[in-house]
């Protein structure tokens, strides 16, 4: 990753562009770096076992003296979830953000034993902050949590905008508007680049404003016969107010359930972004004092995670709360692409259970936080970059983006779609693509961190799959002779017990041992090539009479 001249800026994202999560970018001017944002992307479906996915930022701790901040536009996981793992890596950098923003991060920080280490500078909105070579100026922007804001960052070569995620919201919660005000002075002033949210590009005309699901819950909490059990993510502080707003105005008690949901709400009680009266929490044990009509309960678990509260209620398991029928859930959030299987699931099993459940395709519990495509539009007029790269979004977000700018006038080589691992850069000749750079993703599994890779999730995928199959060897040291097998077990492969298995385990077990035969001195004294030559011959034999690839590993034991 080669530094740069004065009048050059280079950008170099780690995470974020073709896909949702792990925003990571790393804006580079006279030698130094600014970064922008270091989220966390949950696993996919195939990533058996994996808790979370970070991005790849080994080749910037070869440069961590260069960076000089981390500044954040919000306070999303995907947008701050990856610190408390990558903050050593990246040189220890300050970290800039605003109130909330830095206050959720705070009680992440503190599960690490971090929260003494790091350097924590709260901005506000349209202050100025001189960080050499770089100036940064924090504008609001409306979004679906409190006090995010997106970035004007000053470089020798120009102003660089970054939108973070934002919306255009007339009537927000809180009153804080995106700041077009500001933007529309920027635009006058001269911007270099401006980089933007694209998750909503395909979505015509405008984002409904978060207010909407306010009127929708203050209509259908009053008709709901019993309990009410809102899920929703446990970050989105305008929602939770106007969920509890609902139920103060329906007479009802709240319960708050979830570990991030309880600490969430704590933080942003006592920061003040959430105003919701001491006496309208109850605890579990008054919950069953309580007539049912009387109780809502706000809930993680609106993506069907698997350990969620929510997903444990409606398979019954979970110690304290049970839904009986008449109960009424109300799943306040998107369904994020990728979880579509685990949330029908989850709907399915509170029906089972005798729940009504209202979600995003059969009423209007939810709006997004993403600008729609008249809105991006407004941005881009107000902003007039002369340079244009769009971010945040699946490669098809970002291509749409693109074709949206150069509708708007904007002229094609002065717009680029970037992936991450692709260094862009801006100078005298305009926008050209640098040396491609090493990135990707990094799985944490437990207390694991980058101790998961490809080849082990691709094992996994295997065993759950095909199954597993070990063939057992053991071999005297002294003369090579085999003592014990070969002996074949088997784990979700074939049905223990049964005839056809019996036969197919004898066939597999003789073609073991003929090949053992035939080469018997020369792979005996190479243990490595006996197991790849063992491996082989399973296979062959497992493909050819019932066409199925488990996992095999040979043992072989030194008696």
């Amino acid at each position: 990753m080669p530094e740069n001249t004065s009048k050059q800026i280079s950008l170099m994202p780690f995470g974020g562009l073709g896909e949702i999560g792990m925003n990571l970018m790393a804006v580079e001017s006279e030698g130094k770096i600014i970064l922008i944002d270091c989220g966390l992307m949950f696993p996919e479906a195939y990533m058996f076992g994996i808790d979370l996915v970070l991005p790849d930022v080994s080749i910037l701790t070869q440069r961590s003296d260069d960076i000089v901040a981390l500044i954040l536009t919000h306070g999303h996981e995907d947008h701050i979830g990856a610190i408390p793992f990558l903050w050593q890596q990246l040189g220890e950098p300050t970290i800039y953000g605003t109130c909330l923003t830095l206050g959720l991060l705070r009680n992440k920080l503190k599960e690490f034993e971090l929260e003494r280490h790091v350097e924590l500078v709260q901005i506000a909105p349209r202050e100025k902050i001189d960080i050499q070579p770089f100036t940064i100026e924090a504008y609001r922007a409306a979004h679906s949590i409190v006090d995010g804001v997106g970035y004007a960052i000053g470089t020798s070569a120009g102003t660089i905008i970054h939108t973070g995620d934002f919306k255009i919201d007339q009537t927000p919660v809180d009153g804080e508007n995106t700041d077009l005000a500001r933007l529309a002075e920027l635009g006058e002033e001269g911007v270099l680049l401006l980089l933007a949210d694209s998750t909503n590009v395909e979505n015509e005309g405008y984002t409904l404003s978060e207010k909407t699901v306010g009127k929708v819950l203050d209509e259908m909490i009053p008709q709901c016969a019993q309990r009410v059990i809102v899920a929703t993510f446990s970050s989105n502080i305008h929602r939770i107010q106007q969920i509890a707003d609902a139920a103060k105005k329906a007479g009802r008690k709240i319960l708050i359930n979830g570990r991030s949901m309880v600490s969430n709400v704590d933080i942003a009680r006592q920061l003040g972004y959430l105003n919701i009266d001491a006496d309208q929490f109850i605890d579990l044990r008054q919950m069953r004092n309580l007539p049912p009509e009387q109780v809502l309960i706000i809930t993680t678990g609106s993506q069907g995670e698997p350990l969620s509260a929510l997903m444990r209620i409606a398979l019954g398991d979970h110690k304290k709360i049970e839904l009986v029928p008449g109960d009424t859930v109300i799943l306040s959030s998107k369904f994020i692409p990728g979880n579509e299987k685990s949330i029908s699931d989850l709907i399915n099993n509170l029906y089972r259970r005798g729940a009504e459940v209202f979600y995003e395709t059969t009423s209007e519990i939810h709006v997004s936080g993403h600008a729609s495509r008249e809105e991006l539009k407004l941005v881009h007029n107000l902003i007039k970059p002369q340079y244009f790269v769009p971010v945040h979004g699946e490669y098809r977000h970002l291509v749409k983006h693109r074709q949206l700018a150069i509708e708007m006038g904007l002229s094609a080589e002065n717009s680029k779609v970037l992936e991450n691992g692709q260094q862009l850069i801006i100078d005298d000749n305009g926008l050209t693509f640098g040396e491609n750079f090493e990135t990707g993703r990094i799985f944490v599994d437990g207390k694991g961190v980058g101790d998961v890779g490809t080849m082990e999730l691709r094992d996994r995928r295997h065993l759950a799959n095909h199954g597993l199959v070990i063939m057992m060897l053991a071999i005297n040291q002294s003369t090579g002779e085999i003592v014990q097998g070969p002996d074949i077990f088997t784990k979700g492969f074939v049905p223990e017990d049964d005839p056809a298995s019996e036969a197919l385990l004898h066939d597999a077990k003789q073609a073991v041992c003929d090949l053992l035969q035939e080469h018997s001195q020369e792979m005996l004294s190479n243990w490595e090539e006996l197991r790849v030559e063992v491996r082989k011959t399973l296979r062959r034999c497992f493909n050819k009479q019932i066409a199925r690839r488990p996992l095999i590993l040979p043992l072989i034991l030194e008696l």
